[in-house]
């Protein structure tokens, strides 16, 4: 087994003592990619491991990386709902209105997933609800299709706000 693969095991299984050495003989491991293109960090975010996560991003771990489909560990986190994530990522720098492929935000991610609480979050953080995605889509819209009438009651009152502050 290469070198890449048993760190992307320990991952997995969160083996954080094989995380940490395998870091400290190979520092260039924390912005690798699998497979997939799969960054470790959005690996271990995506199985919301956040010791992970953290040890990751104190070995300077790239928060922005964008795996081919353009998904970064923020995304990955925005439509699972994980907020505790979502939180440690944002204090690292991670760009809150950063879209993939399909023009998705974290924002626009959680409305799809019908994830409430991660989209009052990432709005009480400022993300942009006017971002749109490829088919010319906001957040709100994508909410109003679903009926997801609580993320709706969150998005208008939060363009509500800003447009009375104008």
């Amino acid at each position: 087994m290469n070198i890449l693969n048993t760190f992307f095991n320990a991952i997995q299984s969160m083996n954080i003592n094989m995380i940490k050495t395998l870091l400290r003989k190979f520092p260039n491991l924390a912005n690798s990619k699998d497979k997939r293109g799969f960054s470790p960090l959005v690996f271990a975010t995506y199985f919301d491991k956040k010791e992970i996560a953290e040890t990751l991003l104190k070995h300077n771990a790239n928060v922005n990386h964008q795996d081919a489909k353009g998904n970064t560990a923020l995304l990955g986190v925005a439509f699972k709902g994980n907020v505790e994530i979502a939180e440690l990522l944002l204090k690292n720098n991670a760009n809150i209105n950063m879209q993939n492929n399909q023009g998705y935000s974290a924002l626009i991610f959680a409305t799809l997933y019908n994830q409430e609480k991660m989209v009052e979050f990432l709005l009480n953080k400022n993300a942009d609800f006017n971002l749109k995605d490829v088919e010319g889509k906001t957040a709100l819209e994508h909410a109003k299709i679903k009926s997801f009438d609580a993320i709706i009651t969150l998005l208008e009152n939060k363009k509500s706000t800003c447009l009375q502050t104008i």
